[in-house]
């Protein structure tokens, strides 16, 4: 008995009279024949020397083959010393074949026949006791991964062992799930399909599991469900063979049909269930298969602004972040998933009920060739990078967080490096926000970008040229005007991101910027959104993640609004709230100086760095302003004063006031002036002079006084 595979079925340019054809023998060998006809009698088509066609032998030995129809190539495993290896053989339009790679095993197979998968019957295999047998497929995509699935004989009611050989990341999983009680009998066979960027196991009426073959190295990246889950009761209990492409055969039935993953399924799903394994790996499937679709988007962040805190194992926002703005740029160029972060847990130590798995390192197939296109290409620089690149090339924030601490100490203590060099960094920062407004063109209902807000600009521009530099280092053959356009787009999306979360946040409950005026209490939706937008602070700045410029200033005056004092005062001490001098001003300027208000002008002014706080201050028209006016410019007027030998009879002017120490001191203050008088008019500090520091001391006096 014999099987054949006609190959090259999509070339149009093979003339009728040459065809090819794939045998595969019972004697264990594959053979492929060449076949030529010739017309006879007009229309007649007949075989040309049938006794004699021309064949070359493809495989021999073999125990195992799969036949991928739409990438024609056939993969086959023989035993070497009792040692399964893999091996691929790739069929071109030029009527050539080529071994592609070699790949050891680490399963168990006998030599006492062979089976066969995917070349349109299999008589070996009885339909009907499928579990007696055991499963064994390759499953490709075009991103160059190579899975191997691996399901052996049960030999247990109580439990079933599947393997997946991740040989485009050089290790493989071990997964043991549990089948629940001894008598739930198993008659069916594991089902394996191909989901693109995932792999689905299932066994109908006990678990369903979606492995994620892009990212397998956390089980929380995939998805497992029991069945107690309405999900397997769902999936069919008839046999299926998957196919290439996403195609599944019903060996019943006979239909052919392309699987699919339901998005509102999954996004339901993510809606309902209370598992935070669940949710992390229902949220990365619909990310990944919506890739950058706005409507999924819009869902998930209504989703999270409804259960901002319904997960302990990550941080949601993190995660939302981050994987989605993976996965609109991936599309770019595949060689992404090596450089940038897919998601922000970088390690899983919670138990999922149900299932355990061992990863083990395996040897990576040897590839036979040396000229690689396409699909093997990006299989190959998989594996190269398995080979040489340790440690990982993920780019993360390190480098921007030291830079961006040195350059806003250098501008709280008024130095500053070359104006060139921070002039190219806030232009950087500027070319992002021009980015994300063209991107959104509808009018924002949260009061952002209305500032220029230095240090988030800073921040922004840092991470722009940190990770340009970061992908022309290790992007190959990428044009350098793609990847600063690339850079652009995933800092604009993250910003993008942030700024749905809290536009959603403000429509669902209604807000709008006049809610910031202080003349009545907060209500229960602008505490709800303080609690969202400190949440968003949160995520970001453990990742140091740059916000749209104005965060911090309504992050602040919605704390003002919502929180008593000694709150407040522990917040802006932990760094929670910034005091932006945006938000400082418009503290100083709406608030009247009721007994409260003035303690809260006060307590703030004392926390501002001082070039802030001396600006601050001339804006609040108040004897405690003065005071502090008063005292810093003593402070500057005595820096490094020496004492000098003085009259002692001291010239009274017009007006002075009978106290000798104070008269002396406001002479020596007045010399001083007189000797820096250049120095201050450079400065700014105008207005304020020995005769403002005598007067704002005699208040201060009279109120201590209490006169």
């Amino acid at each position: 008995m014999s099987f054949n595979q006609f190959l090259y079925p999509h070339v149009e340019s093979h003339p009728l009279a040459e065809n090819h054809l794939l045998l595969i023998s019972e004697e264990k060998y594959i053979e492929n024949i060449h076949i030529q006809v010739i017309q006879e009698d007009g229309n007649r088509v007949v075989l040309k020397d049938s006794g004699h066609l021309p064949r070359e032998r493809v495989a021999e030995d073999f125990v195992w083959a799969q036949w991928d129809m739409s990438e024609q190539r056939l993969y086959y495993i023989d035993l070497k010393k009792s040692r399964s290896v893999l091996k691929c053989i790739q069929f071109s339009a030029d009527e050539k074949f080529n071994l592609m790679f070699e790949a050891p095993l680490d399963i168990t197979l006998s030599d006492s026949g062979f089976k066969l998968v995917n070349f349109g019957c299999d008589d070996l295999q009885d339909q009907e006791n499928l579990s007696k047998h055991l499963t064994l497929c390759v499953f490709t995509n075009h991103t160059g991964t190579l899975c191997v699935c691996y399901s052996p004989k049960f030999d247990s009611w109580e439990k079933i062992t599947y393997s997946v050989f991740y040989f485009h990341k050089g290790h493989s999983k071990t997964f043991t799930a549990a089948l629940g009680s001894v008598d739930s009998h198993v008659t069916k066979g594991l089902t394996f399909l191909n989901l693109d960027y995932y792999v689905a196991v299932y066994l109908p009426g006990h678990f369903f599991h979606l492995l994620n073959i892009q990212h397998p190295e956390l089980i929380c990246h995939s998805l497992f469900l029991t069945g107690n889950n309405e999900v397997v009761d769902m999936l069919p209990h008839s046999p299926l063979q998957s196919l290439s492409g996403s195609l599944v055969l019903d060996w019943c039935s006979g239909k052919l049909s392309r699987a699919v993953l339901n998005q509102s399924y999954l996004l339901q799903f993510l809606w309902n269930t209370r598992l935070d394994y669940e949710k992390m790996g229902a949220l990365h499937c619909v990310l990944s298969w919506g890739q950058d679709h706005p409507f999924l988007e819009a869902k998930i962040i209504q989703w999270i602004s409804e259960n901002i805190s319904a997960c302990h194992s990550f941080d949601l926002i993190q995660e939302f972040i981050i994987a989605s703005s993976y996965w609109s740029i991936y599309p770019e160029t595949s060689d992404m998933d090596k450089l940038l972060p897919y998601s922000s847990v970088l390690a899983w130590n919670t138990e999922i009920p149900g299932i355990t798995l061992v990863t083990e390192e395996i040897p990576l197939p040897f590839m036979k060739v040396h000229s690689f296109k396409g699909y093997w290409e990006k299989l190959n620089s998989n594996l190269e990078y398995i080979k040489y690149s340790k440690p990982h090339l993920l780019y993360n924030n390190s480098m921007v967080q030291r830079e961006w601490h040195s350059l806003i100490s250098e501008e709280k203590t008024g130095r500053r490096r070359s104006m060139v060099y921070v002039r190219n960094i806030l232009d950087n920062a500027m070319k992002v926000i021009s980015n994300l407004e063209a991107r959104n063109l509808e009018p924002r209902l949260t009061p952002l970008f209305r500032e220029e807000d230095n240090p988030q600009r800073l921040l922004m521009g840092l991470m722009v040229s940190e990770l340009k530099d970061h992908l022309l280092r290790h992007l190959q053959g990428v044009e350098k005007k793609k990847i600063e356009q690339m850079v652009l787009d995933y800092i604009s999306k993250l910003l993008d991101l942030i700024c749905q979360i809290l536009e959603t946040s403000w429509r669902k409950h209604h807000l709008h910027p006049s809610v910031l005026h202080f003349s009545r209490r907060a209500s229960a939706a602008e505490f709800t959104v303080f609690h969202i937008m400190t949440r968003i602070l949160k995520a970001t700045t453990s990742l140091f993640l740059p916000l749209p410029p104005g965060f911090h200033t309504l992050h602040t005056l919605l704390g003002v609004h919502c929180l008593p004092l000694h709150n407040l005062l522990h917040y802006i001490d932990d760094g929670v709230l910034l005091l932006t001098e945006t938000a400082v001003t418009r503290l100083m300027k709406d608030l009247d100086n009721s007994e409260k208000n003035e303690k809260l002008k006060f307590s703030i002014i004392v926390r501002l760095p001082p070039l802030i706080g001396q600006k601050i201050c001339r804006l609040w028209d108040h004897p405690m302003s003065s005071n502090i006016i008063s005292r810093n410019h003593v402070k500057r007027l005595l820096l490094n004063y020496k004492k000098q030998p003085r009259s002692s009879m001291i010239d009274k002017s017009p007006g002075s006031v009978e106290f000798l120490p104070l008269n002396y001191f406001i002479e020596i203050l007045t010399d001083r002036e007189s000797s820096s008088q250049a120095l201050y008019a450079l400065e700014g500090h105008d207005n304020v002079d020995a005769k403002f520091v005598e007067e704002a001391a005699l208040k201060h006096t009279t109120m201590l006084l209490g006169l």
